[in-house]
């Protein structure tokens, strides 16, 4: 083969022979030493993606207002030549960026991590055998296999089959699906919504018509409300530092006080009290819950739904292979057309196709007592089953060369196309209810011979059990204050029946009464609504009708994840707050979902949420802690300087303080939190008040201190920095403890051993740097510093009070506002009826 690329335009235009010979392909496929040679000539199957060079990431951290502030504090201290102060400052400049850095180079790895789990697979002939590969590996000449769901991962060239029904919307803003045959071209990155065909790979990677593939991962765009909070709060603090600063800078000209001086001092002060390191802990945290996820076998596709998870209070989860198992077998076989169960087996063998590995035809065909039946019969047309037609139809040939249709699917589908009696029919469908009450799933059979009618042959029956772990786990939901609603598009028989084992309850609503013909699924009326909130369950649910109960509970207030699986499920999945594909998602489900699970079951999906409450935790303490520092060192120093003229620590000391402090903030991210047993958001009135109220305690607290060294140790105005820089050290860390829980800070669960090892090695640091200062700054004894510590200790359990005391208040009225609105709400209906 020619090592050239086929543009897609002569792909297009040239017949499929032609393609095929100009590729060097086969209908058995490329050999594997074949497409390992290919690969190297045209490279993997992906686009090659523009990276910033490592040194100009790191660089780009001196850059911008926060970096340009300490810049200007260190050539104000070249200009009065204060060589000490230009060390530290720049030692500080070179932290920060060191630390952003690192940071977000730890995030990226992570989401690179997670990317490679959602990346694409494609089932490809190698070697004359179907295999399962990486859609990167991907070559031109490849004969791959194409079907309902599949993200079309290259540009090819339709092969064998019916059509292919394609959603290119993404690719060319075209609404509707596009029927494709034998000869037409399909694009990289388009959705295969129907159908089911063989295709040759004509142009992989940057090659493809649009010069990409599809991608799964996005990485966070546009920042969660939890990000937005936290930057307002950022804005906040840093309005109240530079109205501050402005204050004190007014009033220390007036004294006389030297202008550079001040001009450095006010610049360090300001770059002290502002959250330089909130957007490092807001990625790391963030990708570092991410990555835990995935260990549990759940994947986020995008960072910023870990906050809309830990909000969850309804779950629609799928029945089949979440709340089951999804290992289908055969029971009992009720015969119509057919002579005995093997005859009506061997029908439903004939409508399956076992290469495509689908459950239920898989259950099938192992019903056969002997498969070698199948060798006299060949299957020349094969439509898979889809959401909307309910079934699947074979075209065979037998060893007569005779024709023979058979199908299989949804039994009120089956009877629909068969002429039968009406005795029959109300048999078959009184067979399907009773069935149905045991629970069993169940699929009509027909024939047709000859291009003569459909001949109904009798009805299988499937069981899939529960899955061991659902009715716990359900419990378990339950006390985390999730309602877990099940959406099955069997009948309502079978849900309810699935749903009362489960515990769910039996209020199992079809769909198909609710969602009425003629009626916008996006815009129900307030009864319809409100059905659907007070349901257990939903039955004979289409993919249309998800996105529907989405948007109904959604309407009622609810923060709602939505599980699935299909082509069609990914509306809802989207529109959900929280989407699921679940595990053997499609992959154009797993492409529109926030959480991607790669194991089956319910468990996985509640033990996501517990990690992104803990997430959630994580960064709620931070925020207050943030609040707490800012409060507590920008008033005491403003406050202190006006009160007695002398600059209560000096530059060096608050860098220092930046020093000490921001290294155990960023182990938060790894931190033991508690679960909050019921949904979580965001709560900016708590967060201020705990936050305000910390740290004007901290604020008397330390004013406390400065009078003790000032009228009873007599120190001088350098030792009573150093005094004031030790205690400001040792309650930071401290404050830390006591802001990372709602409980009293001696309580479980306890820091976690990082955070604690990391605040201890960095306060004896700072406690060994008062004593032996090496020039920063004057020392002081042991017996001050044991002093300082006993005094930090005994007030950080008198904040630990306030705080609990706070907590229960903020928990007392927040209690009273809820009974308050729900009287209202009770009214507003009670009046709503009465009218």
């Amino acid at each position: 083969m020619d090592n050239h690329n086929i543009s897609p335009e002569e792909a297009q235009r040239i017949s499929v022979a032609e393609l095929m010979q100009k590729l060097a392909a086969t209908v058995d496929g490329l050999s594997s030493a074949e497409a390992s040679k290919r690969r190297g000539a045209y490279g993997p199957n992906e686009l090659a993606e523009k990276k910033a060079s490592p040194l100009v990431k790191f660089l780009s951290y001196f850059w911008g207002p926060i970096p340009w502030m300490i810049e200007a504090a260190a050539i104000l201290s070249l200009i009065v030549r204060d060589w000490d102060d230009f060390t530290i400052i720049m030692l500080l400049l070179v932290f920060n960026a060191s630390i952003g850095f690192w940071q977000e180079f730890k995030a990226a790895n992570a989401l690179e991590a997670l990317k490679k789990q959602l990346a694409l697979n494609a089932r490809v002939r190698r070697d004359g055998q179907w295999t399962d590969i990486a859609a990167r590996e991907l070559v031109p000449g490849d004969i791959i296999r194409l079907r309902l769901g599949d993200v079309i991962p290259a540009d090819v060239k339709l092969l064998e089959g019916d059509f292919l029904s394609v959603d290119q919307s993404a690719l060319t803003g075209e609404s509707l699906p596009v029927n494709l045959k034998v000869g037409d071209l399909a694009y990289s990155g388009s959705v295969a919504k129907q159908g089911e065909m063989l295709a040759l790979v004509t142009g992989t990677g940057p090659n493809t018509f649009f010069g990409r593939t599809a991608s799964l991962v996005q990485a966070a765009g546009a920042p969660s409300h939890f990000q937005k909070a936290v930057l307002q709060i950022g804005d906040y603090l840093i309005y109240i530092s530079l109205g501050l600063v402005a204050v004190l800078m007014l009033v220390q000209l007036e004294r006389g006080a030297p202008f550079l001086e001040l001009i450095q001092f006010a610049l360090i002060l300001t770059v002290a009290s502002i959250p330089v390191a909130m957007p490092a802990v807001l990625s790391v945290t963030m990708a570092v819950g991410a990555m835990a996820l995935s260990k549990m076998r759940a994947v986020v596709s995008r960072l910023e739904s870990i906050e809309e998870m830990a909000g969850i209070d309804i779950l629609c989860s799928d029945k089949t292979g979440t709340l089951t198992q999804n290992r289908l077998s055969l029971g009992d076989c009720v015969l119509f057309g057919a002579t005995d169960e093997q005859e009506l087996i061997f029908y439903g063998s004939l409508a399956s196709k076992a290469e495509d590995q689908d459950p239920i035809d898989l259950a099938v065909i192992a019903g056969l007592q002997d498969r070698s039946v199948l060798d006299n019969y060949t299957q020349t047309k094969f439509v898979p089953f889809d959401p909307i037609h309910k079934r699947t139809e074979s075209l065979i040939k037998d060893a007569q060369n005779q024709t023979l249709k058979v199908t299989k699917g949804a039994p009120q589908v089956i009877i629909g196309l068969c002429q039968m009696a009406p005795d029959d029919i109300t048999r078959a469908q009184q067979v399907v209810v009773d069935l149905a009450v045991k629970g069993y799933r169940t699929l009509g059979v027909a024939c047709a011979r000859d291009e003569g009618p459909w001949q109904f042959m009798g009805i299988l029956s499937l069981f899939d059990p529960p899955r061991e772990d659902s009715a716990a786990t359900i419990a378990n939901a339950k006390n985390h204050g999730i309602k877990i609603k099940m959406v099955t598009g069997d009948n309502v028989a079978i849900g309810r029946e699935v749903s009362q084992q489960l515990g769910l309850g039996g209020n199992i609503q079809p769909a198909d009464q609710i969602f009425q013909e003629g009626v916008d699924v996006a815009h129900l009326s307030p009864e319809a609504e409100r059905e659907i909130e007070q349901a257990d369950g939903y039955a004979q649910v289409f993919p249309e009708h998800k996105y529907g109960i989405v948007k109904a509970l959604q309407a009622a207030g609810h923060i709602v994840g939505m599980t699935g699986d299909g082509v069609n499920d990914a509306p809802a999945i989207k529109q959900a707050d929280v989407g699921i594909a679940v595990s053997g998602a499609t992959d154009a489900a797993r492409a529109a979902a926030a959480l991607v699970l790669t194991a089956p079951g319910l468990s996985v999906i509640v033990k996501a949420v517990e990690e992104a409450r803990q997430i959630f935790e994580r960064m709620n303490s931070y925020a207050i802690y943030r609040i707490i520092e800012t409060i507590r060192i920008m008033f005491f120093v403003v406050l202190a300087m006006l009160v007695y003229n002398f600059y209560p620590i000096t530059a060096i000391m608050i860098i220092l303080l930046a020093f000490f402090n921001d290294v155990p903030i960023m182990t938060i991210a790894s931190d033991n939190t508690l679960i909050d047993p019921q949904p979580v958001s965001w709560n900016m009135h708590r967060v201020l008040t705990v936050a305000t109220v910390l740290g004007l305690i901290g604020v008397i607290e330390t004013f406390g201190l400065l009078l003790i060294a000032k009228s009873w140790l007599l120190l001088d105005i350098a030792q009573i920095q150093t005094f004031i820089f030790l205690k400001l050290a040792v309650a930071g860390h401290l404050t830390l403890f006591v802001a990372r829980t709602p409980r009293m800070f001696l309580s479980k669960p306890y820091p976690s051993a990082t955070l604690l090892w990391s605040a201890i090695i960095t306060k004896l640091a700072a406690t060994l740097f008062v004593v032996y200062p090496i020039g920063l700054m004057a020392p002081i004894n042991w017996s001050q510093v044991g002093l300082v510590w006993g005094y930090c200790i005994v007030w950080i359990f008198l904040e630990d009070l306030a705080k609990v005391t706070v907590y229960r208040h903020l928990r007392l009225t927040g209690t009273r506002h809820r009974h308050f609105l729900q009287l209202a709400k009770q009214r507003v209906t009670h009046y709503s009826h009465w009218r």
